[in-house]
């Protein structure tokens, strides 16, 4: 696991640039933590690092929100579901393909989720107000040859 300190939202939406910049399609980025620890904020950034130009919002209550970047991009808000067979309603396996996803609360549904895949948990420290604690898990084969970019990254922001 890699750990990193983030001291506002500008460094996490940095950090989340930094990591969309590294990002391929078919790759899946897990995001969890407790509300308002800066999930969004994360994606902002990532989509930012993705070449991506709109605003992106929390997709909350639409579930899916689809983004052009250098490659397409799905974000994925799972909060809301109650039932697994609803991410295949809503046809998950397809978003995955060819795109990158950034699934928040995606720590409710790993069962359903590819083995390769980086797992980012968000926490907000609990003495301040707007420091996080970023720990980043990469999962599966395609991420253990890419683990050192990871380092590097981090170890470049400090």
């Amino acid at each position: 696991m890699i750990t990193v300190v983030t001291r506002n939202a500008a460094q996490t939406e940095a950090l989340g640039e930094e990591i969309g910049a590294l990002l391929l399609p078919g790759d899946v980025v897990v995001l969890a933590g407790d509300l308002g620890a800066g999930k969004t904020t994360f994606v902002r950034g990532a989509a930012r690092g993705l070449g991506v130009t709109e605003p992106v919002t929390s997709p909350t209550f639409a579930i899916v929100q689809e983004y052009d970047g250098r490659y397409p991009v799905a974000h994925v808000d799972v909060y809301r579901l109650t039932m697994i067979q609803e991410l295949y309603d809503l046809g998950f396996e397809e978003l995955l393909e060819e795109r990158i996803a950034l699934v928040e609360w995606g720590d409710t549904i790993t069962g359903v989720l590819p083995a390769d895949r980086l797992d980012v948990r968000l926490t907000l420290k609990p003495e301040t107000e707007d420091e996080r604690i970023v720990e980043l898990l990469p999962q599966g084969p395609a991420w253990a040859t890419r683990k050192l970019q990871l380092v590097d990254l981090v170890n470049g922001l400090a």
